[in-house]
């Protein structure tokens, strides 16, 4: 089915893309310099175990909102996960990535489990993992506008210093956020896709890459999951998914 598109619709989805990259697209490139690729699957679903448990223990704003008692929640999630591969990559770090990983499938079976005797057990948990972007509202992107800004300001003048505790910590919040507006597959989407469309393009040129290849895919995704009435989150990924393919095609080996 074809319908209409209507862009003041799309709109706020749009910019809560276009903040979603903002941190994501410098966090991506430095996630995939670690090798560390899976970190920000497993921290986004920490802080997504989080909120399902600010939403089994009632704390959570009935209406989606990023109510105070989800967003302390799921920043202690992500902290405690964040904290928890700091502490594992220094005492195995040659099997960080399989730990990583681990993390990642416990926390989906604790959320899955936690939801088990809810009778919209399933919505939530797709909800969280798809994400609702199309319905997210102008009052939502306000709080991850002001945190991200600082998570940038930080991160562009500090990031030599920060270390692996400052870097997890900085990327626990930042997921934590990005979470609650877009879904786990989005946020890992985001982090990875632009990463490797551009991998061979050092410094300014490639970050710059990076974020016309998100904008595009948000942009192209957001148009056509409205045209052909498909979720836009799952859209959005795809085009991420064939933007990255896309990239690594084009660059010509020797870039740099």
């Amino acid at each position: 089915m074809i319908t209409a598109i209507d862009f003041g619709l799309l709109l706020a989805p749009f910019c809560a893309g276009l903040l979603v990259l903002a941190t994501h697209v410098p966090l991506g490139r430095e996630v995939l310099r670690r090798g560390i690729i899976f970190i920000d699957l497993a921290i986004a679903q920490v802080a997504g175990l989080g909120v399902m448990a600010a939403r089994v223990a009632g704390w959570g704003d009935a209406e989606g909102g990023m109510d105070l008692a989800t967003q302390a929640t799921a920043v202690v999630a992500a902290v405690a996960g964040a904290l928890l591969l700091t502490w594992s990559g220094r005492r195995w770090p040659e099997i960080q990535e399989a730990l990583i990983g681990l993390l990642f499938v416990v926390s989906a079976c604790i959320g899955i489990l936690l939801l088990a005797h809810n009778p919209h057990g399933g919505e939530h948990l797709r909800d969280l993992l798809a994400g609702q972007i199309l319905w997210v509202s102008w009052a939502q992107l306000l709080l991850p506008a002001i945190i991200y800004a600082i998570v940038l300001a930080v991160w562009f003048r500090l990031r030599s210093r920060l270390g692996d505790v400052g870097f997890y910590l900085l990327f626990a919040l930042t997921v934590t956020l990005s979470v609650q507006l877009v879904g786990v597959f989005l946020v890992f989407a985001s982090l990875i896709a632009p990463a490797l469309a551009s991998r061979r393009l050092e410094g300014y040129s490639g970050l710059q890459r990076d974020y016309l290849v998100g904008i595009s895919a948000y942009a192209i995704g957001l148009v056509v999951s409205t045209v052909v009435d498909l979720p836009p989150g799952p859209t959005v990924v795809c085009t991420l998914g064939l933007a990255a393919i896309l990239g690594l095609v084009a660059l010509p080996k020797n870039a740099s």
